[in-house]
């Protein structure tokens, strides 16, 4: 298998996106920048339409054929929605944005995809947001993957 294609894989993975796969990338297999951000950014954006599309189109699904989907789903918006609305309102769709772009665990594209499905993002803003998201990530964990960025332990 390809050193693109692994990275293009690890990328794809909810846990380590390109959070994992720039430095695997870079250190492991001797890429330039460009070449893994590349791959490692194309990797972390595929998944984005997949989910988007199955959250919307699976919860339309199961909740107009099961009562208990329906009540999971109106429970889990009315929750999440009282819990995070003001922080949403106050960001907006910028919220977005920097949850994805801020390179921590559990952040990242698959949880942004997660939120705009919560929150009601149309899919046709959600995922340009999410893609500047990615990209600012890619950008970060490069810079700190090539030590531009230091960061105290």
């Amino acid at each position: 298998m390809s050193s693109q294609l692994i990275v293009f894989l690890i990328s794809t993975l909810p846990i380590t996106e390109l959070r994992g796969a720039i430095p695997i990338a870079i250190s492991l297999y001797h890429m330039s920048v460009p070449t893994a951000f590349f791959w490692a950014v194309l990797g972390n954006i595929i998944p984005v339409i997949f989910i988007l599309w199955f959250l919307k189109a699976g919860s339309d699904f199961l909740s107009h054929r099961f009562y208990f989907f329906n009540r999971f789903f109106t429970w889990l918006f009315e929750r999440t929605q009282k819990k995070h609305s003001r922080k949403f309102k106050l960001w907006k769709e910028f919220a977005l944005v920097i949850l994805v772009a801020i390179p921590l665990p559990f952040t990242g594209a698959w949880t942004g995809s997660l939120a705009a499905f919560v929150f009601g993002v149309p899919v046709k803003k959600a995922f340009p947001l999410i893609v500047l998201g990615v990209l600012i990530a890619g950008v970060i964990v490069s810079l700190i993957t090539i030590g531009i960025i230091n960061l105290p332990l």
